[in-house]
């Protein structure tokens, strides 16, 4: 449905989106992540709230580049559209930085398992997946700084424009 919380949501999602696309932010600090759980946690429509950081990434990967793991990289999005649906009920800040450290975490495992899996780089047994995740620890503390600061930005900037414009207020 088409009206002001939905295009106040989407501005700031497009807003983050861009940032990512035009190259501004550190590596590994993006804001999809917290789109992917902004928009599970405020859209009603979930075909919407999962199209959305799908098809940003999709167009950002076809500017930034693609690699062999992107399928894992996606999936991860998923499951953070799905930790935001769970928390759409309550969207607290408190609630809103929980989902952003649960799914950082199990983007981490992921897409860390994926590069993992069938690779010449590491021994294919726990071993080899553990030095996988040892290996992505450094990636990993800009990732999480990345999607809390934006699952900050975008939930606070809703919380705070829906306590001066209280039709942002969903119904």
């Amino acid at each position: 449905m088409i009206n002001s919380r939905n295009i106040f949501i989407l501005v700031l999602i497009l807003i983050a989106a861009g940032l990512r696309i035009a190259g501004l932010l550190p590596d590994n600090v993006a804001p999809i992540a917290a789109i992917a759980l902004f928009g599970g946690a405020m859209f009603s429509n979930r075909g919407l709230a999962m199209a959305l950081p799908l098809v940003i990434m999709f167009l950002s990967d076809l500017i930034i580049g693609m690699h062999s793991t992107m399928w894992a990289v996606y999936a991860g999005f998923l499951a953070i559209v799905i930790i935001g649906q769970v928390i759409r009920k309550n969207p607290t800040m408190l609630a809103a930085i929980g989902g952003s450290l649960i799914g950082s975490i199990l983007f981490y495992l992921i897409t860390n398992a994926a590069v993992w899996y069938g690779s010449p780089y590491y021994t294919q047994d726990l071993s080899g997946l553990l030095n996988s995740y040892a290996a992505g620890v450094p990636f990993f503390r800009n990732t999480l700084a990345g999607d809390l600061a934006f699952t900050t930005v975008l939930f606070g900037s809703y919380k705070l424009a829906a306590y001066k414009f209280p039709t942002l207020v969903k119904a």
